[in-house]
């Protein structure tokens, strides 16, 4: 039984790919106990660039900019969790800052979440191995059960 969901968004429409299956699996589950969704989103750029002319220099952010990164990610969970508590989900929200992966694997373990519903790309080939994949290190690296669901490709019909 599903009673704690952690979903990690990552402010995309894309990313958001696995809510509207958390939401319909919330409205199948029992009322009792309250299925509990925690919505997270891991802030992995803690530095930004300044580029003058041809010379650039990566300058990490500053506390004061690195909170209002955090708000607005914080935010962008709120009106995210609208149609999960309209379907009767307890919901949470949190942010984290670090490697993705490792902050969702390591919250997931931290809430005891009974599974883990993220989208994924479904890059494979080159670019996966170019660009890495969240999804697979959470998979893989992780002790939680994983939902992973495939973003439509561009032009697919959905």
């Amino acid at each position: 039984m599903y009673e704690r969901i952690l979903v990690p968004l990552d402010g995309s429409k894309l990313g958001e790919a696995a809510l509207p299956y958390i939401e319909d699996l919330v409205t199948k589950l029992p009322k009792e106990p309250k299925v509990e969704v925690i919505l997270f989103q891991v802030v992995s750029s803690l530095t930004h660039f300044i580029v003058a002319g041809e010379a650039g220099v990566q300058i990490p952010y500053t506390e004061q900019e690195m909170e209002q990164i955090k708000q607005k990610a914080m935010s962008y969970l709120e009106k995210s969790a609208e149609g999960l508590r309209k379907k009767g989900a307890v919901v949470g929200v949190r942010v984290g800052t670090g490697d993705p992966a490792d902050e969702i694997n390591n919250v997931a373990n931290e809430l005891d979440a009974d599974l883990v519903a993220m989208s994924t790309h479904g890059r494979s080939g080159l670019s996966r191995w170019a660009f890495g994949s969240v999804a697979d290190k959470v998979l893989r690296g992780g002790n939680n059960p994983v939902l992973i669901v495939r973003v439509p490709s561009e032009g697919a019909k959905t």
